[in-house]
């Protein structure tokens, strides 16, 4: 575990954002599938998969991220917002 957060560590800022931003979709995406004329099997297991991919995309963007990449988006949403 270590070594993959290390791993993920060595990636830009830029990077975590855009690694972060891509979670989105797949959130979208995991829920938008539910309306389509499917089986309730294969709404699962797209379900799982989709979720799954966002959730891996949100904990590796925060992991690249880290705790002082946080500060600096929080600071960015916050000028902006002003």
């Amino acid at each position: 575990m270590n070594r993959i957060k290390a791993f993920l560590a060595k990636f830009s800022f830029r990077t975590g954002v855009i690694v972060l931003l891509c979670c989105v979709p797949c959130y979208i995406l995991s829920f938008a599938q539910m309306a389509l004329p499917i089986s309730t099997a294969a709404k699962g297991v797209l379900w799982f998969i989709l979720f799954g991919a966002a959730k891996t995309t949100q904990y590796a963007g925060l992991t690249i991220l880290g705790v002082e990449g946080v500060r600096r988006l929080k600071q960015r949403f916050n000028r902006s917002r002003e």
